[in-house]
């Protein structure tokens, strides 16, 4: 596996780039390594399904940049979800980390979520994900890109072949295809969003 840390250059690029740059990174945090296998990118000010789309807030500052964050949030009264900042300094974006083959940690991962069935259904799923990482508030806005970062983000072999199609869940622009996967039994499941839904 890659011991080498994604740097804050190569994140900072468009959310739709950085999202496919993403598949086959590895996340690593709280013991446990995932191989990322589906994200979704999300802009700024032009994209109405984003956190930023009416701008700053405390919640989505984190949004705005540097690149190479985390921003991490709480949803639904229950879950968290984790993102990875991207675009330049004050240009917010960042792609949602949707789902994750667990690469290592695989007791400690079980140890968090012990109703899973399978080391498929670990990390399936973004609260999945976040919920075999450890992570919650405590981890929003650290920097993946630093090597004593608590969260550390590698670089991954580039996918033989990527999907893409809607993202999952969003109230608002739902047929843009910025979700990208690989081919994996941990991508989830494709729910189309509408008035109830709401994502990053």
């Amino acid at each position: 596996m890659s011991s080498r840390q994604l740097t804050r250059e190569e994140l900072a690029v468009d959310p739709v780039d950085a999202a496919q740059l993403l598949l086959g990174s590895f996340l690593e945090a709280g013991g446990v390594r995932v191989r990322i296998v589906e994200v979704e990118a999300y802009r700024g000010g032009d994209d109405p399904a984003s956190h930023c789309y009416r701008g700053k807030t405390p919640r989505n500052e984190v949004m705005f940049g540097p690149a190479g964050h985390l921003y991490v949030y709480f949803v639904y009264g229950m879950h968290f979800c984790a993102n990875v900042v991207s675009l330049t300094d004050g240009v917010p974006g960042a792609v949602l980390l949707r789902a994750g083959e667990v690469v290592s940690g695989e007791d400690i991962a079980f140890s968090r979520r012990p109703a899973s069935r399978s080391a498929a259904e670990l990390a399936k799923g973004p609260a999945r994900l976040c919920k075999v990482l450890g992570l919650d508030r405590a981890q929003n806005g650290v920097d993946l890109a630093s090597p004593d970062s608590p969260v550390r983000l590698y670089a991954g072999e580039p996918a033989e072949q990527v999907f893409s199609g809607p993202r999952v869940g969003v109230a608002v622009a739902m047929d843009v295809p910025w979700r990208f996967w690989v081919d994996s039994p941990a991508v989830s499941t494709y729910k189309r969003g509408g008035k109830r839904r709401r994502s990053a």
